[in-house]
């Protein structure tokens, strides 16, 4: 397909995706060679179903108009796999599915592989008698939301794809594309850790750092669509090099990804995780006790930035660091308070909608596309 490589380039997205953290491990354990399996098994591809999705199954097409649909379906996709669920109007989603990214097999075959899944679903669930409304699809990497452009993706190698116009044509219901990160802030304002603020940062600490400013419930991704970009603060000037080109990003020292490899290679142990880092720091660790102080300083210093910069009323943290909770959340906050002089600082809440978050957002994105 025109428009995609696999190379790199530098930049923001050069080594962060979304921001959230992915347990290979876990995922192996349900599809040794695949990484994931769909929960429950999808039908087997059938082609394009003749059947109108938004007629009651067996009616005939131009026959009585059933209920509208309760659903829209949603997919957030990964570079280990992608997420698939229905979405009611109301944020509650009522069906899962996971489906294997296989990334090894190049862009196209990705781009193919979310295409089949989300045809599959849409029959599926139509055969059901859940038809969806419309679809929602929230992409790592660089997105144009208002053209449905994926402009790039360093992990899986896309560039430049008209998703929105491709996936219209092949699934026959409105969709929306969005970025992942931001999806998931769309999820936290709305259902989540964000409501009732006017204006707050969504803040995922997972394999990397990413982040969405969020004011009214909606994401702004500054003039260039390329806004929220937290992880590659310099925090450290001339400190940790970053895949982004920087050296001293955010990302190098407090995402989870960051805190969990940076332990194993002091210590001389296998990479077990961020938690597993934060565990430690109960038994005294002093290497563990080292890197986590370090995060923790870091993430102050960020915030401290953000707060001069965006003065949010609150601050949303995610991903699998946020998951060690007050162990993280109490220093945090401590260590802020005592960096701050003139600031007024926001209130620092964990996320609500943990690794759903991006396909919730996605669904309820779609929604917007629904009378």
């Amino acid at each position: 397909m025109p428009g995609l490589e696999s190379g790199r380039e530098p930049g923001p997205e050069r080594d962060r995706e979304d921001g959230r953290e992915h347990d290979s491990e876990r995922d192996r354990e349900h599809d040794p060679e695949h990484g994931l399996e769909d929960d429950p098994e999808p039908p087997e591809p059938s082609g394009t179903p003749s059947q109108n999705p938004f007629l009651a199954p067996g009616a005939k097409n131009g026959g009585e108009v059933p209920d509208l649909p309760k659903h829209t379906l949603a997919l957030d996709v990964g570079g280990t796999g992608v997420k698939a669920g229905l979405v009611t109007r109301d944020g509650e989603l009522t069906r899962t599915w996971r489906r294997a990214t296989r990334i090894e097999r190049g862009p196209e075959a990705v781009i193919e592989t979310i295409a089949d899944f989300a045809a599959e679903l849409l029959a599926q669930t139509a055969a059901d008698g859940t038809p969806a409304a419309a679809a929602g699809f929230a992409l790592p990497g660089i997105v144009d939301e208002q053209s449905g452009v994926g402009v790039f993706s360093a992990t899986i190698g896309w560039r430049d794809v008209p998703f929105r116009a491709l996936l219209t044509e092949r699934l026959a219901v409105p969709v929306t594309i969005g970025h992942d990160v931001r999806a998931g802030g769309v999820a936290e304002a709305r259902i989540g850790a964000g409501r009732g603020s006017s204006r707050f940062v969504f803040l995922p600490l997972g394999t990397s750092i990413g982040g969405a400013i969020m004011i009214d419930g909606k994401p702004h991704p500054g003039g260039h669509g390329r806004g929220g970009e937290l992880g590659h603060f310099v925090v450290r000037p001339g400190g940790l090099p970053c895949g982004c080109g920087l050296a001293g990003c955010l990302a190098q020292y407090a995402s989870a990804g960051a805190v969990a490899a940076r332990y194993a290679a002091a210590a001389g142990t296998e990479n077990t995780g961020a938690l597993d880092v934060a565990a430690k720091l109960a038994t005294g660790d002093p290497i563990a006790t080292r890197i986590w102080d370090e995060a923790v300083d870091t993430l102050a210093d960020a915030l401290l930035t953000i707060s001069a910069i965006l003065d949010p009323g609150r601050v949303v943290i995610g991903g699998g660091l946020a998951e060690a909770g007050d162990t993280l959340m109490v220093p945090l906050a401590k260590a802020l308070t005592a960096k701050a002089t003139y600031h007024a600082l926001p209130e620092l809440v964990p996320a609500e909608l943990g690794d759903l978050a991006g396909c919730l957002g996605a669904g309820l994105l779609a929604w917007d596309l629904v009378p």
